[in-house]
């Protein structure tokens, strides 16, 4: 998601427009490197986020109120101080740099009027909040940087601030036509011309690089410049437009232009403003990240069980396979017991004839033992075999289905879509014994989850679980004996429901890829899709969360998709 310095530019022109006079009301920091301005303007109050938080650095108009914590950090209280009632006279952007200047007409401590700047930089990692007086001199800042930190540039309090290092790149709106022409001519036949562009020029983001490039049409230099040159005259005509790039309903990217290199793998949609695009962008992140961090010690502990379950697995065939020469080890003892005479005392092998597969044999012997106690042994061990080869088929059937359940939450996880679907999951997981319940009073139960409902193109309704106990629900509770259910062959995965069990061809095929979908295998380009009536679907006694048994089923081989999830899930 790049916010990159054109964009920005666009982004400019919208804040100038919608907040032009706007006065300072409120001053709010709910993050540690995240600003929130309420402002009064003609048109009402607005709410300006800045954020300089390294993985996400933006600003923009949002609608989004975040909680603010009890005691306000110390930036917080000086902007507070500082910036509370001034007027906004200005937005000021560098040429073709991510840092945005908004100058306040504000007093100081006399009284007197005087102007004073936020700076926001929104450059990665380094991304900063800068408080500057009259004379450019720093007040504070979110990120103070001193000469340990960087030897070029340091933002500390009363420092005159400095502009960030700018990179060694050309402007691609400066450049004229003729150094244009020149640059293309001198590369190479077989340059990669998306890394060429990101590489000479400033002011372009990746995405827009390949973009430029892809709109060539693999066509040489000239046909870049065309490309280029469209580009530079929709920029200089200011001809922004905020637009969209989703998969399904999730964005994954936005830009000032459309984005076509993507073919029909994503959607590009407009979306009303920038404000309004960069909000959902970075609200829908930030809601991914939360869940992902809400998940985090759940995820890491699963792959770990798993990963143990798999090891296990392997040494237990390694053993099993070792026990199928049991036989050979009573053959063994029944050799010496027939040749007791032949075998001499404190020999470490005899060779015999072998009466059970022809030919002669080398017996491996323990000299200090007697040939009797030597046969005594082979028959112990053969004993010893078999009792093993029954004790780890046991334990490897348990085994396999503890993996089959770990990788199965794994899943679940992966799929969980809000807060309530994890903390599901981390219940389902302390009553495992897997989680340690909280000590002292235990948290409120939260509210159930519904399943994911999804009506087919032909108008016919279907269900499928969020997770495991959502499964077990669904199939054994709220299923009817008739009804359709469908499971992805051997793959964990949600259990899919067909009420009234006589769906139509099409309601049938759309609920095979809705369950492919939402399996470990929604990757594959092909999954097979068990369907049955719920009769034929049983829970062994004793069988963790979302595990069943099932026969009279019939498969499909269908293809995930999840648009179609998407679009069924939306009707």
């Amino acid at each position: 998601m790049p916010l990159d310095a054109v964009c920005l530019m666009a982004l400019r022109g919208e804040l100038e427009q919608a907040l032009s006079g706007a006065r300072v009301d409120k001053v709010y920091m709910p993050a540690r490197e995240e600003v929130h301005l309420s402002l009064r303007t003609a048109g009402g109050h607005r709410r300006l986020l800045l954020s300089a938080g390294g993985n996400q650095p933006r600003v923009h108009l949002t609608e989004a109120a975040r909680e603010n914590p009890a005691a306000p950090p110390m930036f917080c209280m000086l902007l507070r101080k500082h910036l509370t009632g001034a007027r906004l006279a200005a937005i000021e952007q560098p040429a073709l740099e991510r840092a945005l200047s908004f100058r306040f007409d504000a007093t100081d401590e006399l009284g007197e009027p005087c102007r004073k700047t936020l700076v926001c930089e929104l450059i990665g990692r380094h991304s900063n909040l800068i408080l500057c007086d009259p004379d450019e001199r720093v007040i504070d800042c979110v990120k103070r940087v001193d000469a340990e930190m960087s030897e070029r540039r340091q933002v500390l309090p009363g420092l005159f601030y400095r502009q960030p290092p700018t990179q060694e790149k050309q402007n691609p709106l400066d450049t004229g036509e003729d150094v244009w022409r020149a640059l293309l001519a001198s590369a190479s036949p077989d340059t990669d011309w998306d890394s060429w562009l990101l590489a000479r020029f400033n002011g372009l983001s990746p995405l827009v690089c390949r973009e430029l490039a892809a709109r060539a049409r693999d066509g040489g230099p000239e046909a870049l410049w065309a490309s280029v040159s469209d580009w530079r005259a929709r920029v200089r005509a200011g001809q922004f437009e905020p637009w969209l790039l989703l998969d399904g309903e999730n964005p994954v990217d936005f830009s000032y232009l459309p984005i076509t290199q993507y073919g029909g793998q994503y959607t590009c949609l407009r979306a009303d403003s920038f404000s309004h695009m960069l909000d959902t962008c970075y609200a829908e992140r930030s809601r991914r990240e939360q869940l992902k961090a809400r998940a985090q010690d759940m995820t890491r502990l699963l792959a770990t069980l798993r990963d143990r379950a798999r090891r296990k697995l392997t040494l237990q065939q390694t053993e099993l396979e070792q026990t199928k020469d049991r036989e050979r080890l009573r053959e063994y003892g029944d050799i010496l017991m027939a040749n007791l005479h032949a075998v001499p005392r404190g020999v470490a092998s005899v060779t015999l004839e072998d009466f059970y597969r022809g030919g002669q044999v080398a017996v491996a012997l323990n000299p200090a033992l007697s040939p009797q106690q030597n046969a005594a042994r082979y028959y112990k061990d053969c004993q010893r075999a078999k009792t093993a080869q029954q004790t780890l088929r046991v334990q490897l059937e348990k085994g396999e289905t503890e993996l089959a359940y770990l990788e199965s939450v794994l899943e679940a996880l992966a799929r969980a879509a809000d807060p309530r679907d994890v903390q599901e999951i981390r219940q389902e997981l302390a009553q495992e014994g897997y989680l340690r319940e909280p000590k002292g009073k235990r948290p409120a139960k939260p509210t159930p989850s519904v399943p994911l409902r999804f009506v087919s193109s032909t108008g016919q309704p279907f269900l499928a679980g969020r997770n495991n106990r959502q499964n077990d629900q669904l199939t054994l509770k709220q299923a009817a004996r008739g009804d359709l259910w469908l499971h992805t062959q051997k793959i964990p995965g949600a259990h899919v429901l067909i009420p009234g069990g006589a769906p139509d061809e099409t309601t049938l095929l759309e609920a095979a890829r809705v369950a492919a979908t939402l399996s470990q295998a929604a990757k594959s380009p092909k999954v097979p899709v068990d369907y049955t009536r719920v009769a034929h679907v049983k829970k062994p006694p004793g069988a963790k969360p979302g595990m069943v048994i099932y026969d009279n089923f019939k498969t499909l081989l269908v293809e995930p998709d999840s648009k179609l999830l998407e679009r069924l899930r939306a009707e």
